[in-house]
C-alpha cells in the first residue's frame, strides 16, 4: 500500500525577513525634493501677489480715469467744438494736507458754465516755511458721477509743485463740462458740481529749486 506524500506549494509571499529596505538617506532626499517643491510654490505665489499689488495702482488709477468712478475728472487735450443748453454752477473747494505749511485759496468760490464752455479759474498758494517745500495736488469731483463729464486741459494737479521759502504763487486749471452729460440721466438733476482739492506734502522726493518749478 503505497502511502501519499502532500505535497506544499511554496508560498508566492516573500519572507519579511528578506524584504529589502530602502535606505534611510533615499527617503530623506524625497522627502527634500517634496519640501523644496512646496516652499517654491510658496514663494511664487507671494511674489505674483505682490506683482498683482504693485500692478493694480497705476489700473486702478486708469479704470477711475477712464470712468469717473469715485468721482474722477477726465483730462482732453481741447475743448469741444460746440457747447450744450444747460448751464451749471461748479464750486471750489480747497484743502492742506497734515504737515504742510501752505495756504491754499481758490480765486473765486464758484463759476457758472454752460456745458462745453471752457473756464480758467486761479488758486492762490503760498509757502509759508523759511525753507523749499514741494507738494502734490490730490482731487476729485461730486457727486461722483459727474467725474466722467468733468475735463481738465490743464491743471497744476497733475504735476509736482515746488514753492521756495515765502514763495507765493496763482495757480491755474483750464476746464470744461462735457454737452455729452446732457443726454445722462444720473445728471438730469444736478444743477451744482464741487472740484475739491487736497495738497499733501512729498517726502520721497529731494525738494527742487523754486526756479526749477515748471512754469504754469
Amino acid at each position: 500500500m503505497s502511502t501519499e506524500q502532500s505535497h506544499t506549494p511554496p508560498s508566492d509571499r516573500a519572507n519579511p525577513s528578506e524584504t529589502t529596505s530602502r535606505p534611510a538617506y533615499v527617503e530623506q532626499a524625497g522627502a527634500g525634493r517634496r519640501n523644496g517643491l512646496v516652499a517654491g510654490a510658496v514663494v511664487g505665489t507671494v511674489v505674483l501677489m505682490l506683482g498683482a499689488a504693485f500692478a493694480s495702482v497705476p489700473l486702478y488709477r486708469a479704470f477711475c480715469q477712464l470712468t469717473g468712478y469715485g468721482g474722477t475728472t477726465q483730462v482732453a487735450k481741447t475743448a469741444p467744438a460746440l457747447r450744450g443748453k444747460r448751464s451749471l454752477v461748479v464750486r471750489f473747494d480747497t484743502n492742506i494736507g497734515a504737515g504742510l505749511p501752505w495756504t491754499f485759496l481758490p480765486e473765486v468760490s464758484q463759476v457758472t458754465l454752460q456745458t462745453g464752455e471752457t473756464a480758467t479759474v486761479f488758486f492762490k498758494v503760498k509757502n509759508l516755511a523759511k525753507v523749499p517745500v514741494t507738494a502734490q495736488a490730490a482731487y476729485n469731483v461730486s457727486p461722483d458721477q459727474a467725474g466722467s463729464f468733468f475735463d481738465k486741459i490743464n491743471c497744476f494737479c497733475f504735476n509736482e509743485q515746488t514753492l521756495a521759502a515765502g514763495e507765493s504763487v496763482d495757480m491755474p486749471v483750464v476746464f470744461f463740462l462735457d454737452p455729452a452729460l446732457e443726454k445722462d440721466e444720473t445728471m438730469s438733476g444736478v444743477d451744482a458740481v464741487t472740484l475739491s482739492y487736497t495738497f499733501y506734502p512729498v517726502r520721497s522726493q529731494p525738494v527742487a529749486a523754486a526756479s526749477d518749478r515748471p512754469k504754469l
